[in-house]
């Protein structure tokens, strides 16, 4: 690796670089292996005492924690469901933009986009009224064909997908992009050979278009998905005051471990649930990883 550079060169690198790996280390790694260290004690924020208690914590959260169970099965349908609906919506908007003369496509993308950099808490917020049973401007378009009103976010029939709504909302126009940009880097004259041979629009998506586009797709699957299982701000805003969600229909595994660790003060097994939320995202980089590496090869 040093070759070709000069001794003091390298020292000077590594001298550098210290600073930032240790800024790194006290940030980014001792915490979580602090965090390691608090899932196997029976440690709480109002007691400074902390005995090791081994692998206990994990265990009551698998076997005898209902409202573990219950926040990973919300976890993984909101994961599941939010990943394929904000994907398939995103794509299928950049493909109209990008094989469809469209006026105004700069604008169009701009609409688009605009929710990605507002802030989720204030965005969240405004879904919340919208949503909202008695003053809810959904709920007054609804009525005038003669839909009586719907508790969105009260009903736990609803609630769920109310609040993917808002997520596909929001995230749209940055996978949008993405597949937008990745549909503009592929040739054009292999489309248009395809389309020379008399192949059809299905045809060029499924054998040209989806193959070439599989590297960002695969990206982008494993980023919607990690963005699923890690939602919080959300669930938050729109469970808490009185138009919120029921208690546990939409409960998933950040808010959970929000709830054990600074409403019932259990920092133990608060950490012991955000180990295994670690662990899950961990795998999911890894699967990304292997399978990007793999398109790259071929």
């Amino acid at each position: 690796m040093t070759k070709g550079y000069k001794s003091s060169e390298v020292s000077f690198s590594y001298r550098g670089l210290f600073p930032v790996f240790m800024l790194y280390v006290v940030l980014r790694c001792w915490p979580i292996l602090n965090a390691f260290w608090l899932s196997m004690t029976d440690a709480q924020l109002i007691n400074p005492v902390r005995n090791f208690v081994g692998l206990r914590n994990y265990v009551y959260l698998f076997t005898r924690d209902r409202d573990f169970s219950i926040a990973m099965s919300n976890t993984l349908v909101f994961a599941l469901t939010s990943t394929i609906v904000v994907l398939i919506v995103a794509f299928a908007v950049a493909l109209v933009m990008e094989r469809r003369k469209i006026i105004g496509i700069p604008f169009l993308q701009t609409v688009f986009f605009l929710p990605v950099v507002l802030s989720v808490v204030p965005c969240a917020i405004i879904w919340k009224w919208i949503y909202d049973p008695q003053y809810g401007i959904l709920n007054f378009i609804l009525s005038n064909f003669g839909v009586p009103s719907i508790g969105w976010l009260v009903d736990k029939r609803y609630s769920m997908g109310s609040i993917v709504a808002f997520v596909v909302w929001k995230w749209l126009g940055y996978y949008m992009l993405i597949f937008w940009v990745g549909l503009k880097s592929i040739p054009r004259q292999y489309l248009e050979a395809a389309e020379v041979d008399g192949a059809g629009e299905w045809r060029v998506l499924w054998n040209i278009i989806m193959p070439l586009l599989k590297p960002i797709l695969l990206l982008s699957l494993v980023m919607a998905t990690i963005n699923g299982f890690t939602i919080f701000s959300e669930v938050y805003v729109m469970t808490v005051g009185g138009q919120g969600a029921p208690g546990n229909a939409v409960k998933v595994l950040t808010y959970d471990i929000y709830e054990k660790g600074f409403v019932y003060y259990k920092i133990g097994q608060a950490n012991a649930e955000a180990i295994i939320l670690f662990l899950i995202i961990l795998v999911l980089t890894i699967i990304q990883a292997k399978m990007i590496r793999r398109e790259e090869l071929y």
